[in-house]
C-alpha cells in the first residue's frame, strides 16, 4: 500500500449512483457535502485481489456494490510483484480465484503480451514447471504485474463496478457508524460516506474491522494458547534462512564496545514458545530484468550507508554461500519475481512491528524505510568491492523492469504485508486445523500451502553473533485443509454485517499458510456469497443457513 499516491479515479456502475445524483434526477437540491454520499447493498473496503473478487461476486449475485480502495492500483500484491504464485495444490483452488488465473492465461494467449520473449522460450525455462502455464485447465500461475493489474481492471470494468481509488477510511472515532450491532455507514478522509447493508474488509491491515470495534490480535500467540507446536518465539526451530557462519553482530568483530551493527536488535529474543507482538518481516517483491532495452539500473539511494549491509558481506564471505540468486524466480518476458532468500536479504527484519496499528503517516514512513533499505541493498551488493565477485558482477547486469510500475520508477506500489491484524472470531484457525488434528466446522474454502512464517527478529547470541528467529516452514500433514466460515465472521455480539476474508480469525502459525493470494480470493468469494445470502434472508452473517451457503458455493465452483 502506498498511502495517498496518485489521484482518485471512479468507474461508475450504472445502477449504483451517488445519493446526490439520485436526488438530482428527482429534482431535488443537494449540498456539496451530500455529493459524496454513496449507498449500495455491499460496500467492499480494500483494493486487493480479495477486494476485486468480492465486488465481482456481489454483482454476479445481483447486488449493487461499491469498491472503496485506498490504493490507486487494484490487485494488491497479485498486481504488485508477486507473480510467482504461492499456489500450493492448484486443484484446491476454485471459483473466481481460479478464474483470475484463467484470465491471466487468456491474456498471455495474445501474441502482443510477449514483447521481450517468445512464449515457447519462457515455457522451457519458466519456474513451477507445467503450473507456469497449464494447458489442461487453461490457467497460468506465473505472470507479470502489469498483466495481473490489467486483468483486475478489466474485471471491474466488465461488471461496471463502481471503484473509488485513493479513498481512505477515516479510522478515527466516527469513521465507522454502528447501530444495533451493525455497521450502518463508513466515512473516508475526503468526506465521503458509504451506506450499505453488508461490509467486506478486504485490506491486508484489517482497518475496517478494527475501526468497527471487532476483537483482533497482532503478533505471535504463545504455543500453549492454542496447543500449537510452532507458535510463539522459536529459538531452536529457526533453521531456515539462517546464518551459515558465525558472524559477529558488532561493528568491530568481537568487540561489544564498538556498538551493535544496524539491523540487529540488542534486546533479548524471548523464551521459546512465549507470545510477543512481533510480526514476520515485510519486503517488496521486485520485478527485475537483465534485458538491456527494458532495464533500469540500480541507483544509489539518498541516505545510503554501506554499514547497513555489513552483516551481509561478512556472512557471504565467511560462509562462501553460492545461493544468492536462488529466489530470482522467472516470470514471462525475461523478468523475475524476486523474493527474500538467505540470512540477510530483502526482508527488513524488525522494521515493521508497529505497522499493523500505525497511523497512515507512520505507515508511509515504514514503507519508505523498507524501500530505502532494499534499494540500498541492491546498490551495495552490485557495487561494493567486498561483495563476492560472483554476486557483484552478475547483479550489476540486473535492474528494475522499465515497463512495470511505470508511474513509480519501476518500484512496486504494494509492500508485502505478510501479516498485520488478525481477527479473533467464533473459530480461530490454528496449526491443528491445518494438520487435520480436529474437524474444521462449516468449511467454505481450502488452503494447501506450507505453514510459512518468515523471520521475525535478528538478535545477538551469548557468543556475540547475529542470529535470526521466527522462520518456520512446515507442510500441512494431511495435504489441503478446510477453512471455516466462522473464521471469516466476527463474533455476533461485535458486528452482524461484516465479513473479513483477508485478516481472518487465525493464529500466527496457521496464517502463515492461509495468507496466500489465491486463498484470499477464494475466501473473498465465499464471504461475499454469505453477505448476499444474509441480505436476502434478513439475518446476521453469523445466523446464515450453512447448507444454503454451501450449496451456492459449490454451484459457483468453490472447492472445500
Amino acid at each position: 500500500m502506498r498511502p495517498f499516491q496518485g489521484r482518485a479515479m471512479t468507474i461508475m456502475r450504472r445502477f449504483v449512483l451517488p445519493v446526490t445524483l439520485l436526488a438530482a434526477l428527482a429534482g431535488g437540491c443537494v449540498s456539496q457535502n451530500a455529493q459524496k454520499a454513496y449507498e449500495a447493498d455491499v460496500i467492499v473496503y480494500g483494493g486487493t485481489s480479495a477486494g476485486v473478487v468480492a465486488a465481482v461476486q456481489a454483482v454476479k449475485m445481483g447486488k449493487s456494490v461499491i469498491l472503496v480502495s485506498p490504493d490507486t492500483h487494484l490487485g494488491g500484491l497479485s498486481a504488485g510483484g508477486l507473480g510467482y504464485t504461492d499456489s500450493g495444490r492448484t486443484d484446491s483452488i476454485g471459483g473466481l480465484s481460479r478464474e483470475f488465473y484463467q484470465r491471466v492465461y487468456a491474456a498471455y494467449s495474445d501474441p502482443a503480451a510477449w514483447p521481450w520473449q517468445k512464449e515457447e522460450e519462457f515455457l522451457k525455462v519458466g519456474g513451477q514447471g507445467t503450473k507456469a502455464r497449464n494447458e489442461a485447465d487453461k490457467a497460468q500461475w506465473t505472470f507479470e504485474p502489469r498483466i495481473a493489474e490489467r486483468v483486475f481492471d478489466s474485471w471491474v470494468k466488465e461488471h461496471n463496478i463502481t471503484v473509488l481509488r485513493d479513498t481512505w477510511l477515516d479510522r478515527a472515532k466516527g469513521g465507522v457508524t454502528k447501530a444495533n450491532g451493525r455497521i450502518t455507514r463508513i466515512a473516508t478522509l475526503d468526506g465521503s460516506t458509504f451506506k450499505g447493508k453488508m461490509f467486506i474488509d478486504a485490506t491486508y491491515e484489517g482497518d475496517l474491522m478494527a475501526a468497527a470495534g471487532v476483537t483482533y490480535t497482532v503478533g505471535r500467540e504463545s504455543s500453549a494458547m492454542y496447543g500449537e507446536e510452532h507458535n510463539g518465539v522459536q529459538i531452536e526451530k529457526t533453521i531456515h534462512h539462517q546464518f551459515k557462519a558465525a558472524v559477529s553482530a558488532y561493528k568491530v568483530p568481537g568487540d561489544p564496545a564498538s556498538g551493535v551493527l544496524p539491523n540487529v536488535s540488542a534486546a533479548p529474543p524471548g523464551k521459546t514458545g512465549e507470545a510477543d507482538r512481533r510480526v514476520q518481516a515485510y519486503c517488496f517483491r521486485l520485478c527485475m530484468t537483465k534485458h538491456p532495452p527494458n532495464r533500469i539500473p540500480f541507483a544509489k539511494p539518498d541516505g545510503y550507508d554501506p554499514l547497513n549491509y555489513e552483516l551481509f558481506v561478512r556472512e557471504m564471505v565467511q560462509s562462501e554461500r553460492k545461493d544468492f540468486f536462488n529466489k530470482f524466480d522467472k516470470i514471462p518476458n525475461l523478468k523475475t519475481d524476486t523474493n527474500n532468500h538467505g540470512a540477510f536479504s530483502f526482508d527488513y527484519l524488525g522494521a515493521n512491528y508497529d505497522y499493523p496499528e500505525a497511523t497512515y503517516a507512520r505507515r508511509r514512513e515504514i514503507i519508505k524505510a523498507h524501500e530505502d533499505y532494499q534499494k540500498g541493498f541492491l546498490y551495495f551488493a552490485s557495487t561494493d568491492p567486498r561483495v563476492p565477485a560472483y554476486i557483484r558482477d552478475e547483479l550489476a547486469t540486473w535492474g528494475l523492469a522499465k515497463d512495470e510500475f511505470a508511474d513509480n520508477g519501476g518500484w512496486p506500489h504494494q509492500i508485502y504485508v505478510r501479516e498485520a491484524r488478525r481477527m479473533i472470531g467464533p473459530h480461530v484457525m490454528t496449526e491443528n486445523d491445518l494438520h487435520g488434528a480436529r474437524e474444521v466446522p462449516l468449511p467454505v474454502g481450502m488452503g494447501s500451502y506450507q505453514l510459512d512464517s518468515h523471520n521475525v527478529q535478528r538478535y545477538i547470541t551469548p557468543e556475540g553473533n547475529a542470529r535470526n528467529e521466527g522462520d518456520i516452514q512446515i507442510g500441512a500433514k494431511k495435504g489441503p485443509y478446510r477453512i471455516s466460515y466462522n473464521s471469516l465472521t466476527p463474533k455476533k455480539a461485535e458486528c452482524e454485517n461484516l465479513l473479513v476474508p483477508v485478516c481472518v480469525s487465525s493464529s500466527h502459525m496457521a496464517y502463515g499458510s492461509i495468507r496466500m493470494e489465491p486463498v484470499f480470493m477464494l475466501l473473498a468469494q465465499s464471504a461475499t456469497t454469505a453477505a448476499v445470502l444474509a441480505i436476502d434472508d434478513g439475518c446476521a452473517v453469523q445466523d446464515l443457513d450453512y447448507a444454503k451457503l454451501a450449496a451456492r458455493l459449490k454451484a459457483d465452483g468453490q472447492r472445500f
